[in-house]
């Protein structure tokens, strides 16, 4: 933001003959100083004509939300005069319209001028003088007044669109305000509803909580109550049940419902903020009124978001294209088993391995199906077939991996995973570029909603690997598939015990579950030597048991029990030591399931902060946004999709600058973060994208490997405590992994086997796929799919008698007399890079 100092600075004095109440501004706009890219706000140098204000100056700063403003002309704008320490003295506005005329002579001037075209000085007298002088008011208010004037089309047409463009934009913005709807929102109304948003606000507000992401039914309830709207409108009904048909698919994660809890979260939204109760009849009505309106899907007794309906149809429809084409399925015949396999001994010599039999039998099928899934645990070999998927591919086919030689053609094996950082695995073990797959689609923009630019390009290539598709979520893989074209061979890999997507859907399983699409699971455990337990035992918790040796200190991991105030302080102690051994902060991460409270990731953020990078002086440059200290050498995470960046919802970067504005404005500070595929810069108010990274959820570390993990579970974290997600966990951990807290949560983890999601892919896929009749499988949900498979008999192993030195009192935490590290001696960074080679 740019002002001018002299007047920032300056004092209101002096009087103004002027008396009216509201304090107001009218005058000449002859700079706009800043204007916001993506919302109304903007400041503006406006040069005084009148004011009733106490300042004696030509000239005033005025900030406010406007829509289109042209320099030069003249405006009124009512608001007052704020002092702000930082930057001086100015006007905010809190309302404004153009100067227009107020008299006879003035409005036939106004309208016979070149803003309205087809409009000449005798059809400007005769609307003056019919419609007086509120007519501009009147007529924004209503254009239809004009009506009994008998205008031509044109001359009709041009009133109201002149007085639109020049007053009618001021009123929408003045009014968005009023409701206390940001610049940002504010312009996103606007830009979805044009001249006839005050008529969606007016008459049905809720419009704004299907069209508009961050409209809450809430606020526009109070809109709507404002407005005279009665509790039992089809409006409010209707954004009721679509809110709570979101929430639901947002908590659970499923694509569907049943009418059951839809009713029961509607009645629960509906009733809570008025006073007329809202019964299951008039709900059943909206219903069937969404129905008509496309907006949900009834099937049987699920109940969908059409988005979420259709995009299940839709990924089981292209996958079927992709797997019945011609053209496909005789590529995959080319290659006998002769060739293939001779290929296959070619690369074991090549890469040094030796494939085992489960191993040659994934290679053999990736080449064999056009489509084709690949799952495993960690250590199974998932990474090394991937690798050889590539090698076999290009030996087939007589590909050079020298990249070089396609300098002016795109190479034909594209790979991709959710996040930068699996992205930058896959191409570290492959050598071929790998990106993130909204790079790859080439999306601008995208959310969780499934909203955003979904305007794909075709892929271009002969073969597409995914890696972590766990991690992809229902609306991302209906964009993807649509993208891949008939003749493209698609490999899908992932661990389908993982935790399943933020977003909705289980793809990754449903996939899988529906037994339509060629697939393999490994189950040897390759990535372990003779000292390794961490992989062991996440296939122990994979299994539904904790292992006799759990709670003892091994080469690898250890275990250390304490209760959840005592979280922080061994967190403290861990972290110092491993910094004290070479551990950076990208060495080693903390995994926490939530955010608040003593054992929460904001509060053990703050702790580690202050070990990894202290603030050492108070000439180092630190800023603070919503209780969080930024510092350079931090490290952080992104919280949000940020595809026109290349940056994604759990990449993980270090910032490298702060740039904080030389005169103390703190809206103009910047932060630079580098992650491993770009460096961004975030202005101030994008700082809500960001967060301290030394702890993470276990969701956002997913797709990610550090070298130790600190695991802390205790009771506080009882809702979360399913046995994907300490899987998931531990799985993280590629050399050391220390586990704190209560041994009974740890255990309560792997007793507790994670809900399968409602969604119905795996159903979708047996009627595209398969072509089975919907009466035989109409009734089957994914989940209930799964459940066919006859459950193993989980073995618990009870909690075991833990020596004394186990039990952390807090006069051993005083005293520090535990080593966090125990049966860890001497082991470091070098260690491991030792160990690799």
């Amino acid at each position: 933001m740019v002002h001018s100092m002299n007047l920032l600075d300056q004092q209101p004095k002096g009087n103004n003959p002027k008396k009216s109440k509201t304090p107001f501004v009218e005058g000449q706009v002859i700079a706009v100083f800043f204007k916001s890219p993506d919302s109304f706000y903007k400041v503006l140098l406006v040069k005084i004509a009148k004011t009733n204000l106490d300042w004696d100056q030509e000239k005033i700063v005025i900030t406010g939300n406007f829509g289109d403003i042209d320099e030069d002309k003249k405006y009124i704008f009512k608001g007052h005069l704020v002092h702000h320490p930082k930057y001086g003295t100015q006007f905010k506005a809190s309302s404004y319209k153009n100067d227009t005329p107020d008299s006879r002579k003035g409005l036939i001037a106004y309208l016979s001028g070149s803003d309205f075209p087809g409009i000449g000085q005798q059809t400007a007298k005769r609307i003056v003088d019919a419609l007086g002088l509120n007519l501009i008011e009147e007529v924004l208010s209503d254009p239809k007044i004009l009506k009994p004037l008998n205008l031509r089309k044109n001359q009709y047409q041009s009133v109201v669109d002149g007085i639109n463009a020049n007053n009618g934009i001021e009123q929408i913005i003045i009014e968005l305000n009023s409701y206390g709807f940001g610049s940002h929102l504010a312009s996103e109304i606007f830009n979805k509803y044009h001249e006839n948003t005050l008529d969606v606000i007016h008459n049905n507000p809720y419009r704004l909580v299907e069209d508009i992401n961050g409209v809450s039914f809430k606020k526009a309830d109070r809109i709507a109550k404002k407005s005279g709207i009665s509790d039992n409108s089809k409006g409010r009904l209707k954004a009721g049940l679509m809110t709570a048909l979101r929430q639901l698919s947002s908590q659970d994660g499923g694509t569907y419902t049943t009418t059951g809890p839809l009713l029961e979260q509607s009645m629960k939204l509906l009733n809570t903020s008025r006073d007329d109760q809202i019964n299951g009849d008039m709900l059943a009505t909206a219903m069937v009124q969404l129905a008509h309106d496309h907006k949900i899907v009834g099937d049987g007794k699920r109940i969908y978001l059409a988005s979420l309906y259709n995009a299940e149809w839709e990924i089981a429809d292209n996958l079927n294209r992709i797997q019945s084409d011609e053209a496909n399925q005789q590529a995959c015949q080319t290659f006998s088993m002769h060739n293939i396999m001779g290929s296959i001994r070619k690369i074991e010599q090549k890469l040094n391995i030796d494939y085992d039999d489960s191993q040659v039998s994934a290679l053999v099928q990736s080449m064999k199906n056009p489509v084709f899934l690949l799952t495993g645990g960690p250590g199974t070999g998932k990474t090394t077939i991937i690798e050889g998927i590539v090698s076999l591919f290009a030996d087939l086919n007589h590909l050079s991996l020298d990249l070089t030689k396609y300098k002016d053609k795109p190479y034909p094996v594209l790979l991709a995973a959710p996040t930068g950082r699996a992205a930058k695995r896959m191409n570290e073990t492959t050598h071929i570029p790998a990106s993130t797959i909204h790079r790859l689609l080439g999306l601008n923009s995208y959310d969780d909603n499934g909203t955003g630019n979904t305007v794909t390009k075709e892929l271009k290539g002969g073969i597409l690997i995914i890696d972590e598709m766990s991690m992809v979520d229902t609306y991302l893989f209906r964009i993807l598939v649509k993208s891949i074209p008939s003749d493209m061979k698609v490999i899908l890999v992932g661990d389908k015990d993982q935790l399943p997507s933020v977003g909705p859907g289980q793809v990754f399983s449903d996939l899988l579950s529906s037994n339509e699409i060629p697939k393999l699971e490994l189950n040897t455990i390759h990535r372990q030597d003779s000292n390794s337990t961490i992989i062991p035992l996440a296939h122990s918790i994979k299994d539904g048991y904790l292992p006799k040796n759990f709670t003892s200190h091994m080469p690898d991991r250890s275990f250390i029990a304490c209760n959840s105030a005592q979280i922080g302080s061994v967190i403290r102690q861990i972290v110092e030591l491993a910094k004290q051994k070479g551990f950076t902060s990208t060495d080693m991460q903390v995994l926490a399931p939530m955010y608040r409270g003593e054992a929460g990731i904001n509060h053990l953020n703050e702790i580690i902060q202050e070990i990894m990078n202290p603030r050492t002086s108070s000439d180092q440059v630190q800023v603070e946004y919503n209780g969080m200290k930024y510092r350079i050498g931090d490290k952080v995470l992104q919280l949000v999709n940020s595809p026109e960046n290349d940056i994604f919802n759990g990449d993980i970067g270090e910032i490298v600058g702060i740039d904080k504005d030389s005169k103390g404005r703190q809206s103009r500070d910047k932060i630079t973060i580098d992650f491993d595929q770009a460096e961004v810069t975030y202005s101030r108010n994008r700082w809500n994208q960001i967060s301290l990274a030394y702890c993470t959820s276990i969701h956002k570390a997913q797709g990610s490997e550090f070298k130790m993990v600190i695991l802390p579970m205790v009771p506080q974290y009882y809702v979360m405590l399913k046995r994907n997600l300490l899987y998931t966990a531990v799985s993280r951990a590629s050399k050391m992994l220390v586990l704190i807290g209560d041994y009974n949560s740890f255990l309560k983890c792997v007793d507790t086997a994670s809900v399968n999601r409602n969604t119905t892919l795996a159903v979708r896929l047996q009627q595209v796929i398969g072509h089975k009749k919907p009466e035989d499988i109409s009734t089957q949900s994914s989940t209930e799919l799964a459940l066919k498979t006859k459950p193993k008999k989980f073995k618990v192993i009870h909690k075991p008698q833990k020596p004394k030195s186990h039990v952390l009192t807090p006069e051993l935490i005083q005293s520090r007399a535990i080593d966090p590290m125990i049966g860890m001696k001497g082991i470091s960074p070098m260690t491991f890079m030792k160990s690799n080679h």
